[in-house]
C-alpha cells in the first residue's frame, strides 16, 4: 500500500491513541513488523507547544521513515498553519483527526464533531492539502451517529480534495466505544474512492484481522486497543496476512525482555517521575495479558509504588513468577 511516494511493508498499521501510541510504544511496534505509526494527537498552538506533553509528543528521534503525525483542531486555517508546523518536526506524513470522540475535543468541535459539518470538512482538507508538500491522510468514525452515518460522503471530498489514505474506525462518535464495530460502512467507501482505505475498530486478532479484510475490500487494518499489553499482535496479524498460517503465541521468556525493555524505555523518556506514573496503565495492560487472576491481585500493590528502581524490580519478580 502506498501513502504518495511512501511504500508501506505491511499492511499493519497502528493506530494514533492519546496515552498509548508515545514514541517508546511507537517503535516497538515498529519493530514487531507495523507498516506505520502514527503519533498521539496533537494540538499545534504556540501556547502549547512549549509544554511538557508536546515536547514528549513530537519528539521522533530515531523513529523509522515515515514520520505520520496527527493533527487536531476546529477551523481549516488553524489546522493548516498546524500542518506547516509539524513540518518542522520531522512530519512525512500529515494525520488529519476526526475520529477523536472524547467529550473535551468534540466540545471544542474538533475530532469526530467536525464530521457534523461538511461543508468544514472539505474547507479544512483543502487548506490542510495546500498548506503542505507531503501526503494527508485522514482518521475518521462513519459518522456523528446512527442517523448520520455520513461517512462514505466525507471519504469522496476527502479523495476529491488530495487526502492520500483514509482510516475508519467502525463506530460512530455517539457510540463512543460501546457496542461492536460495523464494516458496512467501510466495504461502501472502499468501492467509493480509489485512495487507500484502512478498516479500524474491533481487530482483536489475526483471523478477525483477514475477515475484515476480505469482507470491507480495504488495503490495511489499523490496530488500536488491542495492542495495549499485547504489542505482539502486529507481528502475529502482519504474519497471519502473508503467510495464512497462524504463528505461535510467543513464549513467555520471549516477551518479558520486551516487556521490561518497554518500561525502561518510558522511565528514560519521561524522566524518572513521570515515567513511574505512565508506566502504570502499560504494566496493567501487561499483568492482564499474561495472567488476569494473578494481574488483578499484583495490579492494587504495584500501582501505589512511587519510585521507578522499587516500581521496575516489582514488576520484574512478578514476571517472572507467572
Amino acid at each position: 500500500m502506498n501513502i504518495g511516494p511512501y511504500s508501506l511493508p505491511s499492511q499493519v498499521l497502528l493506530a494514533p491513541m492519546a496515552g498509548t501510541s508515545d514514541k517508546p510504544f511507537r517503535m516497538i511496534c515498529r519493530a514487531q513488523g507495523a507498516g506505520l505509526t502514527t503519533s498521539e494527537m496533537v494540538v499545534m498552538q504556540n501556547h502549547l507547544l512549549n509544554s511538557n506533553k508536546s515536547k514528549h509528543r513530537l519528539d521522533f528521534t530515531s523513529e523509522q521513515s515515515p514520520i505520520s503525525i496527527q493533527i487536531a483542531g476546529s477551523e481549516a486555517e488553524e489546522l493548516a498553519e498546524s500542518a506547516k508546523k509539524a513540518l518542522d518536526f520531522g512530519a512525512d506524513i500529515i494525520d488529519i483527526n476526526m475520529g477523536c470522540p472524547a467529550k473535551k475535543v468534540c466540545n471544542k468541535a474538533a475530532g469526530s464533531a467536525l464530521m457534523q459539518n461538511e461543508k468544514l470538512v472539505e474547507d479544512i482538507i483543502k487548506s490542510v492539502v495546500n498548506a503542505v508538500d507531503i501526503p494527508v491522510t485522514l482518521k475518521m468514525r462513519t459518522g456523528w451517529n446512527e442517523e448520520n452515518k455520513n461517512a462514505p460522503t466525507i471519504a469522496k471530498i476527502a479523495e476529491d480534495f488530495g487526502i492520500k489514505m483514509i482510516a475508519i474506525h467502525g463506530r460512530t462518535r455517539s457510540q463512543k466505544y460501546n457496542g461492536e464495530a460495523e464494516f458496512d460502512t467501510v466495504k461502501k467507501i472502499s468501492k467509493l474512492v480509489s485512495i487507500p482505505v484502512v478498516a479500524n475498530g474491533d481487530i482483536n486478532s489475526p483471523e478477525k484481522a483477514k475477515e475484515v479484510l476480505d469482507y470491507t475490500g480495504a488495503d490495511a487494518v489499523m490496530l488500536g486497543r488491542a495492542t495495549q499489553g499485547n504489542p505482539w499482535l502486529v507481528g502475529q496479524v502482519n504474519d497471519f496476512l502473508i503467510t495464512g498460517k497462524k504463528a505461535k503465541e510467543p513464549a513467555l521468556d520471549k516477551k518479558i525482555p520486551l516487556i521490561l525493555s518497554h518500561i525502561l524505555q518510558i522511565h528514560d523518556f519521561y524522566g524518572h517521575k513521570m515515567g513511574t506514573q505512565l508506566s502504570r496503565k502499560h504494566i496493567f495492560w501487561y499483568s492482564m495479558h499474561l495472567d488476569q487472576e494473578k494481574g488483578r491481585v499484583f495490579w492494587p500493590n504495584i500501582n501505589r509504588v512511587s519510585d521507578h528502581s522499587e516500581q521496575y524490580s516489582i514488576f520484574h519478580d512478578f514476571l517472572y513468577s507467572i
